[in-house]
């Protein structure tokens, strides 16, 4: 079930100029007249004191006069509150108040755990209504120069209330009203701005967002909404998101984007949620113009006597396309959800691009590798000017029939050499089928990552590290990419697990420090034939692969125990290795299944699991 937003700014133009003269700071208030400060509510006679006093401070409140030496000061001259700092540096050291002490009083205090407001959609809950215009001072317009007049562009509440509108000429705007703010409109920052706004909607609202003319956006929210609690409350934190910004705003979300963009800019309401499957219904008493139609088209209607979206539901297609043209009937359609419209999404990265497009195709794979030259070296360009190194590429090649070939490079580290990806793409030059011919090639970078500049050093002789990024990348593009890599460590008791293939340039760490064989088999295989004593000492005897050993010294046995946390087979489980030598000289690492006591550790069958040397 496809749901989709449309997001209406109406003032999105001035609003935003009235949000860049916002003050980055509030002016400051003017002081507030002198209140008469009224003392607190003083306990005099607390009863009896649980605490001794010792001398200093009690904890709760006063301090004991008469341990110091206040028991004959006058009743008006004691001071409930606390003393002033000349007679706390009077005190011993161990006399003196803590600064906790200091802070509390003997009167009662406030209810920390103050009932919260209800949740939004909660019995009780009343939302604050939002403003839907600013405080707008003066009447503002914006003007555009169209041929040789000044066209009034954008108007705020205040002037439109006063008879302005947008598309009147700007003098016929002056005339009726004197106190203007007339100011040039900017369509290239209100673009930049939605712009932002919708890359902010694929941030953290929708994967899919675009901009939606001059004053909106479109917002695919199928299978989103209840990440926010439903399409309500995404509603309502949209709108105060946009208010705190400074930005009067209307939503509506249908179930086709023609619906939603009606709703939003004629329905009148700052949110209306429409049910699926009642979008004719809900359109049909809204005006032409909310199906975004040309101006010929609306002057068509206009002399047919058509209004409303209701009056082309009787009209057959034929004579409506006949009378307001072939895209009234698809506008129509596509409102009603009769017919797809596509979101063109934003997207949020821009990959690099390069392209070449050939007066004649080319088929050698020296004019290939040519092309392939030329493009890398403005791939360069472009990363170098981003500060970008690549770490994949896609060269695309299209044929003279159509046909598209893609081949593609990954490196070990990012990358902007172009000499080493010149060589990268030359080792496969011979995938590509040219057939009848190449008449175009595209070089992309799907996968960058930031490259900064390296210093070089202080010139002198210094020891350097080799890069071994080429020779991986190009023993990769020979061998596959899977036939390079390193082995890692990772955190398991059990030696099969704590092996683990890592990239090529990695950096393993965290290896143990117990004796592990240089060769370990990907399986265990089980051993046959085996002379053994039980339950501590190595095998003496046994065959393995058809072959037969005689044990000539051993060490062991280390005992690993099984990860119960995995399964329950493994709960009681128990491996002894041992370390043994041959008479041929080969030395094995192998272990024995269970302790050689309890019979739930294992059934004392023997496996060979790696060798050294």
């Amino acid at each position: 079930m496809t749901r989709v937003a449309s997001l209406y700014l109406p003032h999105l133009a001035i609003e935003r100029l009235r949000r860049l003269e916002r003050p980055a700071k509030p002016p400051d208030a003017p002081p507030a007249p002198a209140q008469p400060r009224l003392a607190p509510p003083i306990d005099d006679d607390p009863g009896a004191c649980s605490v001794p006093r010792g001398g200093g401070w009690r904890p709760g409140a006063r301090w004991a006069l008469a341990d110091h030496g206040a028991a004959n000061w006058p009743r008006e001259n004691v001071r409930p509150d606390k003393p002033s700092q000349a007679e706390i540096d009077a005190l011993p050291a161990h006399q003196r108040p803590t600064m906790r002490e200091m802070g509390r009083r003997s009167e009662a205090a406030d209810n920390p755990f103050k009932a919260m407001p209800p949740d939004e959609g909660a019995p009780g809950y009343a939302a604050a209504p939002l403003p839907l215009v600013a405080a707008w001072a003066r009447p503002t317009i914006l003007i555009e120069r169209v041929g040789q007049r000044d066209v009034v562009t954008a108007a705020c509440p205040v002037a439109q209330e006063l008879g302005l509108r947008p598309g009147m000429a700007a003098a016929h705007a002056r005339a009726l009203v004197t106190d203007l703010d007339v100011r040039d409109a900017e369509p290239d920052h209100d673009r930049a701005l939605l712009e932002r706004l919708a890359l902010h909607a694929v941030g953290r609202w929708t994967p899919t967002a675009s901009v939606a003319g001059p004053d909106g956006l479109w917002l695919d929210l199928t299978g989103t909404t209840h990440l926010f609690g439903g399409e309500t409350r995404f509603c309502r934190r949209l709108l105060r998101f946009l208010h705190r910004l400074g930005f009067t705003a209307n939503v509506a979300i249908t179930g086709s984007p023609g619906a939603a963009h009606a709703l939003a800019r004629y329905g009148g309401e700052p949110v209306t949620i429409l049910p699926p499957g009642r979008e004719t219904e809900a359109i049909a008493g809204l005006p032409l113009a909310a199906l975004r139609l040309s101006p010929e088209a609306l002057s068509s209607a206009a002399r047919f006597g058509l209004e409303s979206v209701a009056d082309l539901y009787p009209i057959a297609r034929g004579p409506l396309a006949r009378r307001l043209g072939m895209a009234t009937v698809t506008r129509l359609d596509q409102a009603r959800g009769l017919v797809a419209e596509p979101i063109v999404p934003v997207v949020p990265f821009e990959e690099p691009r390069v392209e070449r497009r050939l007066l004649e195709p080319i088929g050698t794979a020296e004019a290939i590798t040519q092309v392939i030259g030329d493009l890398v070296d403005d791939m360069v360009g472009v990363l170098q000017a981003r500060g970008l190194g690549l770490r994949a590429a896609f060269l695309t090649c299209v044929r003279v029939d159509g046909i598209e070939q893609r081949i593609g490079l990954g490196t070990a580290k990012a990358t902007r050499d172009a000499k080493h990806l010149k060589r990268m793409f030359a080792m496969r030059v011979e995938r590509i089928e040219p057939d009848l011919g190449i008449e175009a090639m595209a070089l992309t970078a799907p996968r960058v990552e930031d490259l900064m500049p390296v210093s070089l050093g202080t010139g002198l002789a210094e020891p350097s590290t080799p890069d071994l990024a080429p020779l991986v990348d190009q023993l990769a593009g020979r061998a596959g990419d899977a036939a390079l890599f390193r082995v890692g460590a990772q955190e398991s008791d059990v030696p099969e697990r704590a092996i683990i293939r890592a990239d090529a340039l990695a950096c393993p760490s965290g290896w143990p420090k117990w004796k592990r064989p240089a060769r370990l088999l990907r399986q265990p295989e089980l051993l046959s034939n085996v002379v053994a004593l039980l339950p501590d000492h190595p095998p003496r005897r046994f065959v393995w692969r058809g072959q037969a050993f005689s044990v000539v010294a051993g060490d062991g046995p280390e005992r690993i125990h099984g990860e119960w946390w995995r399964s329950d087979r493994e709960m009681w489980a128990v491996r002894d290795y041992f370390r043994v030598e041959a008479e041929g000289g080969e030395r094995f690492w192998l272990f024995r299944r269970g302790d050689g006591v309890e019979g739930s550790t294992g059934d004392l069958s023997w496996y060979m699991h790696g060798l050294f040397g």
